[in-house]
């Protein structure tokens, strides 16, 4: 059988501040590598379309009062 044991240094109250969320940041952030800076160009309004949403969806968010209120 397999040890799923799982540890974690995650705070174990969910009100434990931002110091150890930092602290996590701070551990993580040379693991992760920044991409190259893209220079970003005009885009054509005749490339510009609108935007489709299937009629399921839209119900779906037309019913949650943060989006449809």
């Amino acid at each position: 059988m397999t040890n799923l044991e799982v540890t974690s240094s995650a705070p174990a109250e969910p009100g434990g501040g931002l110091a150890p969320l930092w602290g996590d940041c701070a551990r993580m952030a040379p693991h992760w590598a920044a991409p190259q800076r893209a220079a970003s160009r005009p885009v054509s309004p005749s490339r510009i379309h609108g935007v489709s949403v299937p009629a399921r969806s839209a119900r779906l968010l037309d019913a949650m009062s943060d989006y449809g209120d």
